[in-house]
């Protein structure tokens, strides 16, 4: 430990630890009592004036959070990224225990998600997406009129979107990472210039509420990106102009009025004794949103009665029992925690003999059996070759050539 330490510029680190202080939201004054030091030697110390020892890097790494290997990694040190609550939030956030550590966690696979762009060579292109503003009218009509934007600019056009993470990460640039978070937080967002946008989604929570905060952190990131946001379940207080936005935004992308209104046409025609909950359950699936969520936009576009969701809670009626027995699945295990392309990306630095199995597995979040898996299924493939399969290796780092 004592050589990396004098490996590393004392400025890095220094800066290193200093945004780190930040991030917790710690005076130096604060560490100063934690760590046992007065505070100008926080104050040297972050400056790079005065190096530290092993021992109280190790300590400085529990206060914050941090790994090691992340506070003496080479590259800039990052900044302006990990959420910081906004004070009108403080009161939810406090009864919300892990909030902070959801924030500190997304910004983990952020910054190793730019350590191996680095690491291949690899720069993140530069995207011209539109900055939509919600002023001038009310975020229900902003939100309907810049869902049917951004589908018209993905080439999506009105139908269900069943691949919406593959095409925001690689039609938008997001970065989509699936993790366990307190039950009530539903997703985070953050943006960085040097990092991009990022979305952390609640592994715990099933597909359809996974899929609606997608839709509603993209919202934020369309709007406002710079301001950081941890989207919270409903709690029966006054919701902001920027959340109501993100929710509508969420509704009209997800089913949009014309797509769901011809799909809703053509099952009705196609039943003798009209819609039931049969169809209702089948379409919720198709859009990949709740029934509830459904049930709800189908009243909105007045084409089912006014108050059906409540009458149908009122008697009884549970949505997952009902899908179960139509044989729906409506709740299918993340394919991915991690971006297709991050794995991609920590497989080529391996087999480039850039980064250890040891540091494999940690980019993977797995253990060194389970990351070795992975770089056998990704750089093996099968071709056909006279009614015979055969194996051959896919290096990920060597270079296509271009005309």
């Amino acid at each position: 430990m004592e050589r990396l330490i004098d490996k590393i510029d004392a400025k890095l680190l220094g800066s290193r630890l200093s945004e780190a202080r930040r991030s917790r939201g710690m005076t130096q004054q604060k560490v100063a009592e934690e760590m046992g030091m007065a505070r100008t030697t926080v104050v040297a110390i972050e400056k790079g004036e005065r190096r530290v020892s092993a021992n109280e890097l190790l300590a400085f790494a529990s206060l914050y959070g941090r790994e090691v290997s992340r506070l003496v990694k080479e590259g800039p040190p990052t900044s302006d990224f990990a959420p910081e609550f906004r004070k009108d939030w403080n009161e939810v956030l406090e009864k919300v225990p892990g909030a902070e550590a959801v924030s500190s966690e997304l910004r983990a696979y952020a910054e190793d998600y730019a350590e191996l762009e680095r690491l291949n060579g690899i720069e993140r292109p530069d995207r011209d997406i539109p900055r939509y503003q919600i002023r001038g009218t009310s975020p229900e009509q902003a939100a309907e009129e810049t869902a049917i934007s951004e589908r018209n600019r993905l080439g999506i056009g009105d139908g269900p979107i069943s691949n919406l993470r593959d095409r925001l990460e690689m039609d938008v640039g997001l970065r989509v990472f699936y993790f366990q978070m307190p039950s009530a937080i539903s997703g985070v967002f953050a943006y960085s210039d040097e990092l991009g946008g990022c979305v952390g989604i609640n592994l715990n929570h099933p597909r359809d509420r996974r899929h609606w905060t997608l839709a509603h952190e993209y919202a934020h990131f369309l709007t406002s990106k710079y301001t950081p946001e941890v989207t919270i379940l409903k709690s029966g207080k006054r919701i902001s102009i920027s959340e109501r936005f993100a929710d509508a935004f969420a509704e009209n992308f997800l089913m949009p009025a014309s797509g769901l209104n011809r799909r809703f046409t053509e099952v009705t025609r196609s039943t003798p004794n009209g819609t039931t909950m049969t169809e209702i359950c089948q379409l919720a699936d198709l859009y990949q949103v709740s029934v509830q969520a459904l049930v709800l936009r189908l009243e909105n576009l007045k084409r089912i009665a006014a108050g059906t969701w409540e009458s149908l809670r009122y008697n009884g009626f549970k949505p997952r029992e009902a899908q179960k027995a139509l044989g729906i699945d409506s709740d299918p295990p993340v394919a991915d925690e991690l971006p297709k392309w991050y794995k991609k990306l920590a497989v080529a630095a391996y087999e480039q003999e850039k980064i250890s199995e040891g540091q494999l597995a940690r980019f993977l979040r797995s253990d060194r059996v389970t990351a070795r898996m992975l770089v056998d299924a990704l750089s093996t493939n099968y071709e056909e070759r006279g009614g015979k399969y055969f194996s051959f290796e896919v290096n990920f780092a060597k270079e296509v050539p271009s005309r």
